[in-house]
């Protein structure tokens, strides 16, 4: 198998952009030949996945002196994340044993600098240890060499504790470079009272969700069921996973993309004809303007994940009560399945010096109850635990009267098993989901549609993938 050699130092599309270089589109071929672990320490490597395609080089992990062994002096790694609660997290791991002592740094989230600070610290070879990586972001950091391979360090006993469709999502070609800390499968949250006072049924299936949506709009004229986010790239994708798309594929070593395959055409349709007939709202959420939309009780419900419920607790105390959370609209109730949207992941770096301290050190945090619950200690959250035998602890720390005393975690587990795993998110997710997000943007101030921003992010995506040097083609499907 071929593939198009990167520069040296590759510089990713999205990082060019804001420093203004350029980068090589029209790379050298070569044969893949694997280079032997250099000594004393490992030099960056330019990563490329088999099924994501093959490796180029895999960082050497082993016993030697990055491992942390009985009897060994204390171990220092570092962390960097911008999970809230981390600190808490940290601080409990260091009380909790003598051996491995964890330093924390705060980091900005992914889109505000986080990631960058991470590309350039692995660049000049001083990444921490320990990394937070969303799922979206886990296939370019370790096409760049960033995350560490961690096959050989994930244990079976941890392996068998992860949803399988998390795991799936940090794991290509039987090589994990990741491990999940929550999976967010996507839900309807929706206000109980508004539906009830207007006796409009909670939908089940899609084609009810747009006949509620007209029901919502002649009880409540001002009032819409729900707002299609113009900031939602990500919420776009999740609509389109659940629906069987594929946006991206590497059948047969070369990356193909197709963001307008059929599912997502028939996504886009749908979402467009409710737009074009004023049937939702069409403008940002994560905004104060959608906030306020939310608390003047304008919007009778939230296409969203599992996470955000804990977010409408902190976003709205004042409707406590007045919630629910429900399952999202199925296109086909008899073979049901989702998408995500959101969830975090930690990585070991390609610079660990301590490898298997760095993964001692996340499997405690994703899979001991005494992580999640100082996690939880800084503040309301509603994630659902990738290690699912940890929902209780998380149930436990919920407070359901802001849900009527639902039971939503309940919920949560049903609808994890749904989520489908014919997923895979591309190398340069960042730039590709901007792309999209500036389109649904102009379709918002009346320039463009839900299709067109669609074809705008595919279009987009090719250079960036050519710029990494992968073979990779556009289908239609």
């Amino acid at each position: 198998m071929h593939r198009r050699r990167a520069p040296r130092r590759p510089v990713p599309a999205e990082d060019a952009a804001r420093s203004g270089r350029t980068p090589r589109t029209r790379p050298r071929r070569h044969r893949l030949r694997p280079r032997p672990c250099p000594r004393p320490r490992p030099r960056p490597l330019i990563a490329v996945l088999t099924l994501l395609p093959l490796l180029l080089a895999t960082a050497c992990v082993g016993g030697g002196a990055g491992t942390a062994r009985a009897g060994e002096g204390r171990v220092s790694i570092t962390f960097w994340s911008a999970l809230r609660g981390s600190q808490q997290v940290v601080d409990a791991y260091n009380r909790s044993q003598r051996r491995v002592h964890v330093d924390f740094e705060q980091v900005p989230s992914g889109q505000q600098g986080g990631y960058a600070k991470l590309s350039n610290a692995a660049r000049a070879g001083n990444a921490p240890d320990v990394a937070t990586i969303e799922y979206p972001q886990v296939p370019g950091f370790a096409i760049d060499g960033v995350a560490r391979d961690l096959t050989p360090l994930l244990g079976e006993r941890l392996r068998a504790r992860l949803l399988p469709q998390a795991l799936a999502l940090t794991t290509f070609e039987g090589r994990t470079f990741s491990v999940p800390l929550d999976v967010e499968p996507m839900v309807f949250l929706y206000r109980r009272d508004l539906f009830a006072a207007h006796h409009i049924a909670v939908p089940r299936t899609w084609a009810q969700f747009e006949r509620a949506a007209r029901e919502v709009r002649r009880a409540a004229p001002g009032s819409r069921i729900a707002t299609f986010p113009t900031d939602g790239g990500h919420h776009l994708a999740g609509l389109a996973w659940q629906a069987g798309a594929r946006w991206f594929d590497t059948a047969g070593g070369t990356w193909s993309v197709s963001m307008t395959d059929r599912p997502t055409r028939k996504v886009a349709a749908y979402w467009q004809r409710l737009i074009d007939r004023g049937l939702v709202f069409l403008n940002p959420v994560d905004t104060q303007a959608g906030s306020a939309q939310i608390g003047r009780g304008e919007v009778f419900g939230k296409l969203t994940a599992a996470w955000d419920a804990g977010g409408m607790m902190a976003a709205q105390p004042g409707q406590q009560g007045k919630w629910g959370v429900a399952p999202l609209p199925q296109w086909d109730p008899d073979r049901p399945r989702l998408g995500v949207m959101g969830g975090s992941t930690f990585a070991v770096t390609k610079d660990s010096a301590h490898p298997r301290a760095a993964m001692d050190f996340i499997e405690w945090q994703v899979s001991s109850p005494d992580s999640l619950r100082a996690r939880l200690s800084s503040g309301v959250s509603s994630q659902y635990p990738a290690v699912t035998d940890l929902v209780p602890v998380a149930r436990k720390a919920m407070d359901t009267r802001y849900f009527a005393g639902q039971d939503i975690y309940a919920l949560f587990r049903r609808e994890a098993g749904l989520i489908s795993r014919r997923w895979t998110w591309g190398p340069r997710m960042t730039a590709t989901l901007r792309t999209v997000q500036d389109g649904l943007a102009r379709a918002g101030d009346g320039d463009g549609t839900v299709w067109t921003a669609l074809r705008e992010g595919e279009r987009a995506t090719m250079p960036d993938l050519e710029a990494l040097g992968l073979d990779a083609r556009r289908v239609v499907r």
